[in-house]
């Protein structure tokens, strides 16, 4: 089973506990834009990221697509399914070759049954992640565009050497997570940048100080 190095203070995940899960599974490498679940189907995998990043997605019956989350390593998705039987609420393709652990359902279920001491520590990751959603929801409510793009830069920023980073993120995947168009987008990323507030680091933004209330 393959190893991976990152700060597991900024995981769901300890290290040890993903290596759990993973011995129950397959280790798989996935190309960049793989469709790794579609919204509606049956299927009950459960699966680890171990290296790269997926973005989570629902559409309408015109492919206009809205991003709920980008998960990156030692993140998991799949267990709801595993958990109610449902079909899948969201589809979930790859943003950047990944390698993924895929558990079957009997491979999850008797991981917990091996070791119940996981069960709370997925339970909580999972209700984070609905706390994260039910934020998103509030946010495409009552937030203007540029509201909700400085919310998605706040809260997908994280600390690497004393900066506020957040990583690979293009102006597309911002305005499917906010509800707006790339344009407008682009717009308010611009003037984020001429006012100082944020720098562009090969592809990805440095939030140097703390973000205006309004545009």
């Amino acid at each position: 089973m393959p190893s991976f190095a990152t700060d597991p203070l900024m995981l769901p995940l300890e290290p040890a506990e993903v290596q759990l899960l993973c011995n129950y599974g397959v280790a798989k490498l996935f190309p960049k834009g793989s469709i790794l679940i579609n919204e509606g189907d049956c299927s009950d995998n459960l699966y680890v990221i171990l290296d790269g990043r997926v973005r989570v997605y629902v559409s309408d019956e015109n492919a206009k697509e809205v991003t709920l989350c980008i998960q990156k390593v030692g993140e998991f998705f799949g267990e709801m399914a595993i958990l109610d039987g449902q079909p899948r609420s969201a589809s979930v393709m790859t943003l950047e070759p990944t390698q993924l652990c895929v558990v079957s359902n009997s491979g999850f279920k008797q991981c917990l049954q091996d070791h119940p001491q996981l069960t709370s520590k997925l339970l909580v990751s999972t209700l984070s992640r609905v706390r994260d959603l039910t934020e998103n929801v509030k946010n495409l409510a009552l937030l203007d565009v540029y509201g909700r793009v400085a919310a998605v830069l706040d809260r997908l920023a994280v600390e690497i050497d004393g900066e506020r980073m957040v990583e690979r993120l293009t102006h597309q995947s911002i305005a499917s997570m906010v509800g707006s168009s790339r344009e407008m987008v682009s717009r308010i990323i611009r003037s984020l940048l001429v006012g100082g507030y944020i720098k562009n680091r090969k592809g990805a933004f440095v939030l140097k100080r703390k973000l205006p209330n309004s545009w």
